[in-house]
């Protein structure tokens, strides 16, 4: 990018930045208009970034002063280690960011954390749809070929 691209994590003072990155990551996946996140879930979610004891964290991606990305990330327990377990949830970019570098740094910044955490595992997962995203991660990550399943009650 033309201008410097730092990632940092998300501050209180973010939410009115966050908030439009965060719709557009929402709409991307089909929950927008009627199938929207309930207000609430955006409040609970913004909300766990800033409790020291949920394990829910964001970064996000900044240049020239703007919001273009973010990502938030989780650690968990694992039945097959005993250090802890990163998963990114979730990874947005602006449309104007994209093909820049700011996805591969949001990335590169999660495993950052995730180092510092005592962590040797991060995973996510994606749609697979998403070919220009998983065009990134390939080059970032390899595919673990598992299938995902789930039950919406």
């Amino acid at each position: 990018m033309a201008t410097e691209l730092s990632v940092r994590f998300v501050t209180r003072q973010d939410y009115d930045r966050w908030l439009p990155l965060w719709d557009a990551y929402n709409a991307f996946y089909g929950r927008s208009g009627t199938t929207a996140l309930a207000p609430q879930i955006t409040a609970m979610t913004w909300a766990r970034f800033f409790d020291a004891y949920e394990p829910v964290h964001a970064l996000v991606a900044e240049s020239a002063g703007e919001l273009i990305g973010l990502t938030h990330y989780l650690f968990h327990r694992s039945t097959t280690a005993i250090e802890p377990v990163c998963y990114l949830q979730d990874l947005f970019t602006s449309e104007a960011a994209r093909g820049k570098g700011v996805g591969r740094a949001l990335i590169n910044g999660v495993y950052e954390q995730a180092r510092g955490a005592g962590c040797r595992r991060v995973y996510w997962q994606t749609h697979e749809t998403n070919h220009t995203a998983m065009q990134l991660y390939d080059k970032l990550a390899e595919r673990s070929g598992f299938v995902v399943y789930r039950k919406l009650f």
